[in-house]
């Protein structure tokens, strides 16, 4: 079996990588010796996992500290990344309002939609178009068991989800022709930092236990190149219908 590096080429861009799913990728994606180019907003995160990955690896690492909510923060990618080929481009960053929708302010729900939805499609439509070109490359959007249905108190950030979601079904059909794989990894709730710093309760004895992001990330590498999209986890599965 083909490793990724044979199979999309040498170097992966995470977006939204310094913890949590972003971090597991960049560990995975690291051990199986592929270059790296990292995004995050915060800049000590970033350059502690930077340091991690490359004593641990031996790989090669561009780090930008970039916020995917400023106006030109795909402008900004596109320009520090020109001299650079994307083989793999992992979109993971996300942004969140828990509460009910007119508790934050319209400037809120467009920071979310920029970061979810209007940056990452110009980083899709910018890389995607290349590796289309060189007829190779893999695509993978994470989404979220949220973007099935109308999520109550997460009403922007289900939306933004079920949108890459689609985004990520559709993409997978257009670009097959092409040996670009695509795929939307649609996680439920996973024991990150941010998920964690909501001291979340069980709702329900059925509700599934919180899933490890190394436990997200290793189903989606096994999966990517045979379904447009899947739901992480078995328990989720049993909750959620693709």
């Amino acid at each position: 079996m083909r490793s990724l590096k044979q199979r999309y080429g040498p170097t992966a861009l995470i977006a939204g990588a310094s913890e949590g799913l972003g971090a597991a990728w960049a560990h995975a994606l690291a051990a199986q010796g592929l270059d790296l180019i990292l995004i995050a907003r915060r800049p000590e995160p970033l350059a502690k996992i930077t340091r991690e990955l490359t004593q641990k690896f031996g790989i090669a690492i561009l780090p930008l500290t970039i916020d995917l909510a400023a106006e030109d923060a795909s402008g900004e990618i596109i320009a520090a990344t020109a001299d650079r080929q994307v083989d793999l481009l992992v979109l993971n960053a996300a942004a969140s309002h828990i509460g009910p929708f007119l508790a934050a302010s319209l400037s809120t729900h467009h920071q979310i939609a920029a970061v979810n939805m209007h940056t990452p499609l110009a980083l899709l439509h910018h890389f995607g178009s290349k590796m289309v070109e060189r007829r190779r490359g893999g695509v993978i959007m994470m989404s979220s068991v949220a973007g099935f249905q109308g999520s109550a108190f997460l009403a922007t950030y289900a939306a933004t989800k079920s949108f890459l979601k689609v985004l990520a079904q559709s993409l997978w059909y257009e670009w097959r022709p092409f040996h670009v794989d695509v795929i939307a990894c649609c996680a439920g709730a996973t024991t990150t930092p941010n998920y964690l710093a909501t001291n979340p309760g069980k709702a329900s004895p059925l509700e599934p236990k919180p899933q490890q992001p190394e436990k997200v990330v290793a189903e989606c590498l096994r999966r990517i190149g045979t379904t447009p999209s899947f739901v992480s986890g078995s328990a989720n599965k049993r909750i959620t219908f693709l």
